[in-house]
């Protein structure tokens, strides 16, 4: 039987039979999918979710035999592939015709497209390169292809782009061109390798709507990989819940969203910080798996800052201020247009408060960030921290300074060493700053602060690649709470992480604020993170002030058409 594309229906076009992998090292053996069973129908999005490390993306990666074997090893099942109505097991074909298959007929959507894109060659060039090695096209035919899915992806300028390379390009930008390259050969079977994790949330809405649209048009098949129920909703019509390399829940989308059956599922669902009050316990997965479908979580009483603002301590003052990076330069060599990325902007930050900063990628929002303390550098305006000039500060002044300064970087994995142990990596700033001169007193502070943020003291003498992400963003934590700062910035640090490991870090800011007494500026592309852990919160576009105010005001009552954008993107 034909559809109107002249395709079979009367079998799936991919299905996945008991299929169990497992990975081999150094003599160990550990189970990565067990039994896995799924189906894929042309013209369907199944979504797959799970947090890292539950074997979503190694489902993936074996579709298109992608993992390396070894480490990997298929012990049992089969992948069974029908898009022109002869059903091929693609566990048991040869490298010519896995080669054959991979971009022609099923194509791949890669979670990071920086690392996914070369550095060396152009855009137009790796879409044109993917589109002749499946067609007999000549290069004049291929770009012309290629500058007509740039255009459908809806790219800007997309004759301009074809000969920019992929470090010119914005995040959701370099996203569109993986996505003209998958699309360039239509492919029968799409696989989405969590394709919008990071992104902005309005630029996330328009990758899924993109997503969605391409789909519909070639009647394809779409696996869509997330830990993000929120994003499910909006683009998935079935779901797949994996937990540990099992399946554990399958569904429609509105029946698993409505009424979630596994425990697991239950979590994923009532981990979002949008369905809580600020200072509310966000629960975590170990919450429902212990058996309670409904765990109590007691209020943290996290203090709501009065809007009298004469009753408040300003901690930091910012006045005017602008960061300018140079953009293009005139015949002479001169500089003869700036990049405003922070364009002067004036705000307060108050002793104990979290000041939530906001904004899409682009904004300004990290840059401004990193200027606060002392970083970046400053172009125009003034910054006094508890009375003093930051700006003025030199030498031991504004080292002394930065014992009460301290960041938490968005990515775990790049922002620690991975020669030096954690434990040297935490005991790094006490031995610098002189604080705890002991190597038997410093080795005692380490492990407190690595208990304090849920770790253990059997951790210290391990390195970072040992570690889980949200492992390594407490870790990170435990770094920036070693001198007992006054001011923390948090850039962006739970953006990448699951939703679950993200409500464990959530949690976790919210105790040690209470331990600390930190103040603290949280930035974020996510309002409603935002709006959970915060107390005001200031929207950036383009460089400067949107609007800001209490947090629970700026999220239900925006003033701002911009931030009125922001908060309709958002993935509920």
């Amino acid at each position: 039987m034909f559809n109107l594309w002249g395709e079979y229906m009367d079998q799936p076009l991919l299905q996945i039979n008991d299929l169990c992998i497992d990975f081999s090292s150094d003599g160990l053996v550990t189970q990565a999918l067990q039994h896995i069973s799924l189906t894929v129908a042309r013209g369907e999005i199944l979504a797959i979710v799970g947090e890292s490390g539950s074997g979503k993306s190694v489902t993936s990666l074996s579709i298109l035999q992608l993992l390396p074997a070894p480490p990997a090893l298929y012990r049992a099942g089969e992948i069974l592939f029908s898009h022109d109505g002869h059903t091929r097991d693609i566990l048991r074909l040869s490298p010519p015709e896995l080669q054959a298959l991979r971009g022609r007929h099923i194509a791949m959507i890669f979670q990071e497209p920086m690392t996914s894109l070369n550095p060396l060659l152009t855009c137009g060039f790796q879409v044109m390169e993917a589109i002749r090695e499946h067609f007999s096209l000549s290069a004049a035919e291929a770009r012309e292809k290629t500058i007509a899915l740039f255009e459908e992806v809806q790219l800007p300028d997309p004759a301009a782009l074809f000969d920019r390379y992929p470090h010119q390009l914005s995040g959701g930008q370099k996203q569109r061109v993986m996505i003209a390259m998958a699309m360039s050969c239509d492919p029968s079977l799409l696989i989405c390798d969590e394709p919008t994790t990071a992104l902005d949330v309005t630029v996330q809405q328009s990758i899924l709507l993109l997503i969605r649209r391409l789909q519909q048009r070639n009647n394809m098949g779409v696996i869509f990989i997330t830990h993000d129920l929120g994003v499910v909703s909006a683009i998935a019509d079935r779901v797949a819940v994996m937990y540990k390399g099992q399946l554990v829940e399958q569904n429609t989308t509105a029946n698993l969203l409505k009424a979630p059956q596994h425990p697991y599922t239950k979590a994923l669902l009532a981990c979002r910080p949008a369905l809580y009050s600020k200072g509310e316990r966000l629960p975590v997965v170990s919450d429902f798996m212990g058996g309670a479908s409904q765990p109590a979580y007691p209020s943290t009483n996290t203090s709501q800052l009065t809007t009298n603002n004469a009753q408040l301590t300003t901690l930091l003052k910012v006045s005017h201020l602008s960061v300018h990076y140079p953009d293009k330069k005139n015949f002479l060599g001169r500089v003869s247009t700036y990049n405003k990325a922070v364009d002067n902007v004036s705000f307060e930050v108050y002793e104990g408060e979290t000041l939530g900063l906001v904004g899409e990628s682009g904004c300004g929002k990290s840059t401004l960030g990193r200027a606060l303390l002392r970083l970046t550098d400053v172009s125009s305006g003034s910054l006094y921290y508890k009375g003093e000039d930051l700006l003025a500060a030199r030498g031991s002044k504004l080292k002394h300074l930065r014992r009460e300064l301290q960041i938490v970087f968005q990515g775990p994995y790049s922002s620690l060493n991975p020669r030096i142990t954690i434990g040297e990596a935490i005991a790094e700033p006490l031995q610098v700053h002189g604080l705890v001169l002991a190597p038997k007193e410093r080795k005692e502070r380490v492990i407190d602060l690595l208990e304090k943020v849920g770790l253990q003291a059997s951790h210290y003498n391990r390195y970072p690649h040992e570690f889980s992400g949200g492992q390594r963003q407490r870790i990170v934590i435990a770094r920036a709470l070693a001198l007992n700062p006054r001011f923390v910035v948090c850039d962006e640090s739970v953006s990448a992480l699951d939703v679950s490991v993200q409500a464990q870090v959530l949690n976790l800011l919210n105790d040690l604020k209470k331990t600390f007494g930190f103040t603290a500026v949280f930035i974020s592309h996510d309002l409603s993170v935002v709006r959970y852990i915060s107390d005001r919160i200031m929207v950036m576009n383009k460089g400067r002030i949107e609007e800001y105010g209490p947090a629970e005001q700026v999220y239900h009552q925006p003033q701002s058409a911009y931030t009125q954008r922001l908060i309709a993107s958002i993935a509920r």
